[in-house]
């Protein structure tokens, strides 16, 4: 703690510095970003270290402003000797930028109302992080998965990866605020030996803000061979209109494909099939989308945006209706809107009552999507076409495994599908998401 507030203070006095040198070189206006990271990382490979990482940087990043043009550079190099020359230039890469009369700082109303609370994004036990402890978790978690997979496995990768990150913020305009978080994650990836030349390959990886809220090293190695010896046998089945449970953790994979369209940037290029349905309902009823930057110990939380806007909870789609875009100061002042943050931080699906298990032995036949590989998805049309793996079930049974099958749809059509939504929110991650189930998908196969 004492080595952050160390560097708290040199940061504050450099950040004043560069200001003041920049608005003396005759930029209107500035924003500077000052940050330190560490990260270690640990992988181990047949029982033996195959990757040991680690590395502390830091970096200074300068916005400037002049004469409605705009520029932004960033440098490691800390010297006020060197620092004169960086600034000098950025300001020169700015005046040769084309005009643009939307590139200013906030008006600095926009940066009042911070929250106070105490989001919890910095465990204060990860200083006392031991290389040995690194290397039991990343043991611990190979050990397990290589137990569970048996004479199937063919490798095992298992990791640590950790992070502590410090920055400060100031604008020549009046903001200034500091941010300190950790994370933590661990996870293994196996491959297993399956009929003829198949090697299907699986994982599992969990990460937090707290290292105490991680599961159990021998509960994330197990579970990353059982994904991979699920995938044992996959096979296509014939093209079949059919429920479709998509897994919580896959969830986001789909999600992508209208969380970008819900942008300002989108909506002024004229690339979102969402500009004109504000207000309207596009999905099911089912669907709703929250944005909760303020979750204690949220990976996604935050006190801040990039433009220095306090953050705030926000309810993007409501029962299927778009309430909110996405709308940062640049592409705000362009469409003449409001700015109410153009980033995201915890993005959450409230949950239902039931379990996946419940949902499937009401569906009769059914398939549990559990990844996607590939695909992608048209931001102006909607249209998207993605390929899918899982487990079909046939009267609550598991029938077979799925693998090399499509499916292709309209986001417009295709979340008014949705019917249904599990009660199992994925913990582990920014998205936080239950296991959705849609009616009547078509999936593409033999």
């Amino acid at each position: 703690m004492k080595r952050n507030m160390e560097n708290q203070q040199e940061f504050r006095e450099l950040a004043d510095w560069v200001i003041n040198a920049t608005l003396q070189k005759g930029a209107k206006e500035c924003r500077i970003k000052i940050s330190r990271q560490r990260f270690v990382e640990i992988n181990y490979r047949d029982r033996k270290p195959e990757v040991i990482k680690e590395a502390t940087t830091r970096n200074i990043s300068l916005e400037v402003f002049a004469d409605n043009r705009y520029a932004a550079k960033s440098t490691p190099d800390f010297r006020k000797s060197t620092l004169d020359s960086f600034i000098s230039d950025t300001i020169d890469n700015a005046r040769i930028m084309e005009e643009d009369p939307y590139r200013t700082l906030p008006d600095p109303k926009y940066y009042a109302g911070m929250t106070t609370a105490d989001l919890e994004l910095a465990d204060p036990d990860q200083t006392s992080l031991s290389p040995e402890d690194r290397h039991m978790m990343a043991k611990g978690v190979e050990d397990a998965c290589l137990e569970k997979g048996g004479d199937r496995v063919i490798s095992v990768e298992a990791g640590e990866y950790d992070e502590t990150y410090e920055e400060y913020v100031k604008t020549s305009n009046g903001f200034a605020a500091s941010n300190a978080s950790t994370s933590t994650w661990i996870g293994a990836s196996m491959t297993a030996r399956d009929e003829g030349d198949r090697r299907p390959a699986g994982y599992n990886w969990v990460g937090c803000r707290f290292r105490g809220d991680l599961p159990s090293l021998q509960s994330v190695g197990q579970i990353a061979a059982k994904r991979t010896l699920d995938l044992l046998g996959s096979k296509k089945i014939e093209t079949e209109t059919i429920p479709v449970i998509v897994e919580n953790r896959a969830v986001i994979n789909l999600l992508y494909g209208i969380i970008g369209p819900l942008s300002a940037r989108s909506i002024q290029q004229k690339t979102s099939f969402l500009a004109d349905k504000k207000g309207e309902q596009f999905a099911s009823k089912l669907l709703t989308i929250i944005d909760n930057p303020l979750i204690p110990r949220g990976l996604g939380s935050k006190y801040y945006d990039g433009d220095c806007f306090p953050t705030r909870k926000r309810v993007l789609i409501s029962d299927g209706v778009v309430n909110e875009f996405l709308v940062d100061w640049y592409y705000g002042r362009k469409l003449d809107w409001e700015p109410n943050s153009g980033s995201l931080s915890n993005i959450i699906i409230p949950p239902g009552s039931r379990n996946v298990e419940d949902i499937i032995k009401d569906l009769g036949r059914c398939i549990l999507i559990t990844d996607f590989i590939g695909g992608n998805s048209n931001s102006t049309t909607g249209d998207f076409s993605i390929g899918v793996m899982g487990r079909l079930y046939n009267k609550g049974q598991l029938a077979q495994n799925i693998a090399e099958m499509n499916i292709a749809d309209n986001h417009l059509k295709f979340w008014n599908k949705l019917v249904e939504i599990g009660n199992d929110p994925w913990a582990y991650s920014q998205a936080i998401f239950p296991s959705l189930v849609f009616s009547d998908i078509v999936v593409s196969g033999v």
